[in-house]
C-alpha cells in the first residue's frame, strides 16, 4: 500500500511539474512545454554558436557575394520580425535576441537559427534556393523555429526523459557532453539533414506559415516557396520514408499547405 502511494505521489509530482513547465508562446499563442528558461537557452546558444563558427569556414560578406546575400536577406527578415512585434506592442518578446548572420562553407543542404537569433546558412543550400526570394523563405522559416521556441520544447522533453528534468546549469556541470548533444540535436546543428528533419511535422508547417509572413514583410515574394520546395524535392537523394514514418511533412503535403498560407502572407506584403 505504501509502495502504491509513493508511486502515485511521484506520478502526481511529475504531472504537476510538467504542467508548471508549460507556457504560452508569444507568437502562436499556443501553450507548450518549456521546462528551460529562454534566457538560459539563449546564453547556451551564444556559447554553442561561437564554438560552431570556430570549427567551420565562415565566409566574409565583404569578400564573398553569397555571404553578402545571406547577410542582406537575413537583415531584412529580422527587421520584419522586429516590426511585427513592435506593431503588436510586443517588442519585449525579442529581449535577449542579438541577431547574428553567418554563411559557412559546407555542402550540406542546411540552415538554422539558434535561440537569440543566431543564424547560419550553409553554402550547400544556395544552389537550391537559387534566388533571394527563396533564401528569404528559408531564413524566415528558421527564424520562426526560434521565435516559436520549438527547439526549447524538444530540449525540454530530452532533459526530462534523459536527465530527470534537472536545471540546465546542473545538467551542464554534471553531464556537459550529453547536455550539449541534446542542444545540437534539438536545433538540428551539424546535421546534414538539419534543415529537413529537426522538428515535428506540425512544427515544420507552423514555421512555414510564419516564415512566409516574414518574407512578405521584408519585401520578398513568398510565392517562391512553391518553386523552392519543388527544387528541394528534386535535390533529395535516395528513397524517402513514407510520410507517417517521418517527422518531416512530405514535399507534396508541404506545398499544398503553403498554398493555403500564401493568401495570409501576401496581406503582409511590404509597401513603399
Amino acid at each position: 500500500m505504501m509502495k502504491h502511494s509513493l508511486k502515485t505521489t511521484l506520478i502526481v509530482s511529475l504531472v504537476l511539474s510538467l504542467f508548471s513547465s508549460c507556457s504560452k508562446n508569444s507568437l502562436s499563442g499556443k501553450t507548450q512545454l518549456s521546462f528551460l528558461p529562454e534566457k538560459e537557452i539563449q546564453s547556451m546558444s551564444a556559447d554553442q554558436y561561437k564554438d560552431f563558427l570556430q570549427k567551420h569556414v565562415v565566409l566574409s560578406p565583404a569578400k564573398d557575394v553569397n555571404a553578402a546575400m545571406v547577410q542582406r536577406v537575413s537583415l531584412k527578415i529580422t527587421k520584419a520580425v522586429e516590426k511585427y512585434f513592435k506593431d503588436k506592442n510586443k517588442a519585449s518578446v525579442l529581449n535577449g535576441f542579438e541577431w547574428e548572420y553567418n554563411t559557412v562553407r559546407d555542402s550540406a543542404i542546411n540552415a538554422w537559427c539558434m535561440p537569440g537569433g543566431k543564424i547560419v546558412v550553409y553554402t550547400g543550400i544556395l544552389p537550391v534556393t537559387m534566388n533571394e526570394n527563396a533564401l528569404a523563405v528559408v531564413i524566415g522559416h528558421e527564424v520562426s523555429h526560434a521565435l516559436l521556441q520549438h527547439g526549447n520544447r524538444r530540449m525540454s522533453e530530452s532533459m526530462i526523459q534523459q536527465l530527470g528534468g534537472v536545471a540546465l546549469s546542473v545538467a551542464l556541470s554534471k553531464k556537459p557532453a550529453e547536455t550539449q548533444d541534446m542542444f545540437l540535436q534539438a536545433y538540428g546543428i551539424g546535421s546534414t539533414v538539419g534543415f529537413m528533419l529537426p522538428f515535428s511535422r506540425k512544427q515544420e508547417l507552423e514555421a512555414d506559415r510564419y516564415g512566409l509572413i516574414w518574407a512578405a514583410m521584408a519585401g520578398y515574394d513568398p510565392n517562391e516557396a512553391l518553386a523552392f520546395w519543388g527544387r528541394m524535392q528534386n535535390a533529395s537523394k535516395g528513397e524517402k520514408p513514407p510520410e507517417f514514418l517521418s517527422t518531416h511533412p512530405s514535399d507534396a503535403t508541404r506545398i499544398a499547405k503553403i498554398k493555403t498560407y500564401l493568401p495570409e502572407a501576401l496581406t503582409y506584403t511590404a509597401r513603399d
